[in-house]
């Protein structure tokens, strides 16, 4: 699988295409004015801690306080806290005897700690945070405040493995360090992997890091991630990534250097694209975009996938569409839910969808066609950076999947509510603001004495009300002895309108 990465640099944003034989795949999007805060660490102040929720309330200087829960606080050696409380560490001595300590026992209001990003903040939801500090680099992470060492769990062979354990055990008998240490997903299946660069880069960025922690006060920056141009070569680029295109100068300089200092086999597959047109066109990754704003998404046998996102959880809904088979009717059902399993895990991907997502796929008669669509959803998910689970399919033919999420999802970053119906998708039909209107001035008429009613509502609603509701409008004019005019305001959508008295 041939892969290449295009990375589209303008003052105000940059975007990584994620591009996998030819097809997008990822779109990564960091703007300057919201950059994400994964990672960044800051010295907070505890501003409320909640018992009953087994958590406390963080102010980090961010727009919302951030979110830190128990199970997210160091235990084993006790979080760096700014006053060196001897009861973080007592907390640590009964967790490790098995009880898990309260959050009152943990923390307290006014109190300053160091913590980490682990969730950009998502709708009305703050950041959530963690005091367990870690620094990745392209194949490992360092954890200072742990003497854990681990492979990732991805990689589940167990002779690769023992390989890379090795590796860094000999690295790091070359150069000693002190700290925790797991071995990412990037490092696997890589031949002649030398984890000596990466030690050396993480030394150099802890050193700066308990630097700037030593003067820090409540609500400074200590440390913040890369910028998404440097994280897409430490992040995305593997082995199987051909090029790394870049459009501008500048930033092909910087991330060449970062290769050149911490993945020098990456060094000759970047390269900087010099063409007049856009590079986004090279792959049509613009439209790829605009497409995955669509609710529906249309697959190429006919049938569509309908996406609808709420605050608890994503469903997806697989239609046969315009898509009737040749043989019978279990012979189309199978087909389309096998192309849907393909475009649904790439959708996942591209739109940046995480939590709950419910599968509604069509009900399937044959027992080894369901398998075959359980297999082929799990073979596509697989090839998903962020962690994924998958249940069996319901006798409904749903399935539930759950996915990693720690940023926004595509829409929600590049799209916002709709004034007029406020999210719901429809709006009421001029027919029934009319009647809306004639209940208005009844009420008003019974309040208060008027000469006259003057109504100002949108094109349509007033067309309505000359035309097909203007008998109605007549009655009520004689009804309540006063004229009604009418007038039309640009600036109302259509379920807005005012009634003045005259």
């Amino acid at each position: 699988m041939s892969e290449e990465l295009l990375v589209n640099v303008t003052p105000q944003e940059i975007r990584v295409a994620v591009i996998e034989n030819g097809n997008l795949q990822e779109v990564h999007i960091e703007r300057s004015r919201s950059r994400g805060i994964v990672g960044n660490i800051y010295k907070g102040k505890v501003v409320r801690v909640l018992p009953g929720m087994q958590a406390a309330f963080i102010d980090a200087s961010l727009e919302r306080t951030a979110f830190l829960h128990a199970a997210d606080m160091l235990s084993h050696r006790g979080s760096r806290l700014a006053n060196g409380d001897n009861k973080e560490l007592h907390a640590g001595a009964q967790h490790l005897a098995g009880h898990q300590p309260d959050i009152s026992e943990l923390v307290h209001e006014g109190q300053e700690i160091v913590v980490q990003v682990v969730k950009d903040p998502i709708g009305s939801k703050g950041a959530r945070l963690t005091t367990q500090l870690s620094i990745p680099s392209r194949h490992l992470v360092l954890l200072p405040d742990s003497s854990h060492r681990g492979i990732s769990q991805r990689i589940q062979d167990v002779d690769e493995r023992d390989r890379l354990a090795q590796t860094l055990d000999a690295a790091l008998e070359k150069s000693p360090m002190s700290g925790g240490f797991i071995v990412r997903t990037a490092a696997e299946s890589q031949q002649g992997v030398n984890f000596l660069a990466d030690v050396e880069f993480l030394r150099r960025s802890r050193e700066q890091i308990e630097k700037k922690m030593a003067t820090a006060r409540a609500g400074d920056l200590i440390h913040a991630d890369l910028p998404l141009s440097l994280r897409v070569i430490r992040d995305l680029a593997r082995d199987d990534v051909e090029k790394v295109r870049v459009d501008s100068r500048e930033t092909f300089a910087m991330v060449r250097q970062f290769a050149i200092d911490l993945m020098p086999e990456m060094v000759d597959r970047i390269e900087y694209y010099p063409g007049e047109r856009p590079i986004f066109d090279l792959y049509s990754v613009e439209d790829e975009i605009q497409r995955s704003l669509e609710r529906t998404v249309l697959l190429k046998s006919g049938g569509s996938l309908v996406f609808d996102q709420t605050e608890a959880m994503t469903t997806v809904d697989v239609n046969t569409g315009g898509f009737v088979g040749k043989r019978n009717l279990e012979e189309t059902l199978f087909k389309t839910n096998m192309e849907a399993a393909q475009a649904i895990a790439r959708q996942l991907r591209l739109r940046h969808i995480g939590g709950i997502i419910i599968v509604d796929f069509i009900d399937m008669v044959d027992e080894e066609h369901r398998c075959q669509v359980m297999s082929a959803f799990e073979r596509a998910l697989a090839r998903d950076r962020t962690r994924c689970h998958i249940a069996d399919m319901s006798a409904l033919g749903l399935v539930e999947v759950t996915r990693k999420r720690t940023r926004e999802s595509l829409e929600r970053m590049m799209s916002e509510t709709c004034p007029t119906c406020q999210g719901r998708g429809t709006q009421k039909t001029a027919q029934t603001l009319c009647y809306e209107i004639f209940r208005e001035i009844l009420r008003e008429a019974r309040a208060f004495e008027a000469k006259g009613y003057r109504v100002m509502a949108s094109q349509a609603v007033i067309d309505m009300l000359l035309d097909e509701e203007s008998t109605g409008l007549g009655d009520l004019q004689a009804f309540i002895g006063k004229p009604i005019h009418l007038q039309v305001e640009p600036a109302h959508n259509q379920e807005s309108y005012d009634v003045v008295l005259m």
